[in-house]
């Protein structure tokens, strides 16, 4: 049963559970602090395939492949897929997954997808939708890139508040019998706009939508950010992570002890040249999907907030000189 309770927090009274998780990445992700975590490396940017679109479809075909066996669900055995990406379509996602023939739905909330994808798979498990279901997000540099920015070719330079989109994808298999943690509750975001209009500069555009949606949550369920293990966000980098705290520290919330952001988690700052941090769908994704799951798989960790956040941008949008809408959805996830 789903209970809501103040603005618009989802309190899943049965908790829907992860049952299996699995990261997939590329080699610079695989040099990263991370590095030992993930389940499989891909150390070709193309994958071996032909595109680097068909490389990221393999990103999030070989993450599902890998949850699924970790939890012991077969494909034919699921009722639902919610997936996404950053290229146009979903494409990367109708084509990595469409061997499964399990009923899919398309995401696109930008960097939050993973965040949006495992809430609507809890919603549907809570309800009795459905038994058994797969959320998954990927990203990949080179058609990221090609997409939103420059062809790699052009070697534009990146200024200091640039991000780096990850290569990678993370997928959760979603169930009532998982042991590994548990979805307590989720806020969906809200669109935030306050007029950012620096295509380089994410972080910025996003900070304001994880404030908003963070500050609604623990409104609605009368919790302080002390209370959680750790806040992780994603993918704010190191710009939004500091406009983020300066935000709530002006409603007199401080979370810089137990706050960390999946972009500044996933690389080395100091030695990879990522500017301030990693971004793209797939940053929080294999993030989630490899160290922090880990961590509450290990009791670690027992009660964080996940709360994954997105540009609502487009190239064409970008190029009329329109701002850069953002999104940020919320999960409360405990042992």
């Amino acid at each position: 049963m789903i209970k809501r309770i103040g603005e618009g927090t989802l309190v899943f009274e049965n908790k829907p559970a992860v049952a299996g998780y699995a990261s997939v990445v590329g080699k610079k992700e695989a040099d990263g602090p991370l590095g030992k975590l993930f389940d499989k490396v891909i150390y070709d940017s193309r994958g071996g395939v032909e595109t680097y679109e068909d490389a990221e479809s393999a990103l999030q075909r070989e993450a599902v492949i890998c949850a699924l066996e970790k939890s012991g669900v077969r494909a034919a055995d699921c009722d639902c897929v919610f997936a996404g990406d950053l290229l146009n379509q979903c494409a990367a996602s109708v084509f990595g997954l469409s061997g499964f023939g399990i009923p899919y739905l398309g995401q696109y909330g930008a960097c939050s997808t993973m965040a949006q994808s495992l809430l609507m798979a809890a919603v549907f498990v809570e309800s009795g939708a459905a038994k058994n279901a797969v959320a998954v997000t990927s990203s990949h540099f080179c058609s990221a890139e090609r997409q939103y920015r420059f062809p790699l070719e052009y070697g534009s330079v990146r200024t200091p508040t640039a991000q780096w989109t990850v290569t990678g994808a993370g997928g959760c298999v979603i169930n009532n019998g998982g042991k590994i943690a548990k979805i307590a509750s989720a806020a969906v975001g809200k669109i935030t706009d306050l007029k950012i209009t620096d295509a380089n500069n994410m972080g910025a555009a996003m900070a304001p939508a994880a404030c908003d949606t963070l500050l609604r949550f623990l409104k609605d369920t009368g919790t302080k950010p002390q209370d959680y293990d750790c806040i992780f966000t994603g993918d704010l980098g190191l710009v939004g992570s500091r406009i983020l705290c300066d935000l709530l520290a002006q409603s007199g919330y401080d979370i810089r002890k137990n706050h960390n952001d999946c972009g500044l988690m996933i690389f080395d700052r100091e030695t990879q040249d990522v500017h301030a941090g990693g971004s793209g769908c797939g940053c929080c994704a294999s993030v989630l999907c490899s160290k922090i799951l880990g961590d509450m798989e290990r009791g670690k960790l027992k009660n964080i907030l996940f709360i994954a956040t997105g540009a609502l941008l487009s190239t064409t949008t970008a190029q009329q000189g329109k701002t850069i809408p953002s999104i940020a959805h919320l999960l409360n996830i405990i042992r």
